[in-house]
């Protein structure tokens, strides 16, 4: 993990493959512990440092994840996470196939099971079942991959995943959902690119930018998005 924000209030990272956010029962080191960690070297505290978590990543994607440094402003940020409309998640996803159309808002209801820790998606409401939304847009391909940005709508259990899944595209990397091949380190290439969200004591407009883990797929996206090659983003 990789620190790419700090204030007084809020700390952000950008999480690696493969890093475990909360303790599981791997007993992995933990980002919430190497979070700790930094900030007490970092200021020389005494005793234990406080740490809050008002939103979370799936352990094999990387990106964004924002943290409260004080018990105070924890509440602010669960609020915000927990509003609709009031913080805007940009995801960047590898996949194996070129998408249907080149922009498309994709709803479904989502079903978790808990056992199996995955879920199914369905185009009618089911028991049990939580409305997902997102946006994906196509704007790059190299050789073998197509990479979309996706803007979420609603935050459930592997919703991108699960969503993409529905209409045959499968993330590089994630066997859980279609893909058939693991990556090297175990993660898959799914990246939480950019988040922006209105600062919970300052009142301005936080956005927080994000690269993806240096590897030969995301090298090749990335040098196309700096040559200004991406598509453009319709309106």
């Amino acid at each position: 993990m990789k620190v790419i924000y700090e204030d007084n209030h809020i700390i952000a990272i950008n999480k690696a493959c493969g890093e475990v956010v909360q303790s599981d029962k791997t007993g992995d080191e933990t980002v919430m512990d190497m979070v700790k960690h930094y900030l007490k070297e970092k200021y020389n505290k005494p005793g234990n440092v406080y740490l809050g978590l008002p939103h979370r990543l799936d352990r094999p994607t990387s990106g964004i994840l924002i943290l409260a440094k004080t018990s105070k402003v924890l509440p602010r940020l669960n609020k915000l996470f927990q509003t609709k409309g009031e913080v805007h998640k940009t995801y960047w996803a590898v996949v194996d196939h070129r998408p249907p159309k080149y922009s498309d808002t994709l709803n479904h209801y989502l079903k978790k099971n808990e056992e199996r820790n995955r879920s199914y998606a369905y185009t009618e409401p089911v028991e049990d079942g939580k409305f997902a939304s997102l946006t994906y847009r196509h704007v790059a391909s190299i050789d073998r991959y197509h990479l979309l940005e996706i803007e979420l709508h609603t935050g459930r259990h592997h919703q991108i995943r699960v969503q993409l899944r529905q209409i045959k595209l499968h993330i590089k990397g994630d066997l859980k959902y279609g893909f058939p091949r693991s990556n090297k380190d175990k993660g898959i290439h799914l990246h939480a690119r950019k988040i922006e969200l209105m600062h919970p004591v300052k009142k301005e407009l936080l956005t927080i930018v994000a690269d993806p883990p240096k590897d030969p797929v995301w090298d090749e996206f990335m040098k196309l998005f700096h040559a200004g090659k991406f598509s453009p983003v319709e309106v």
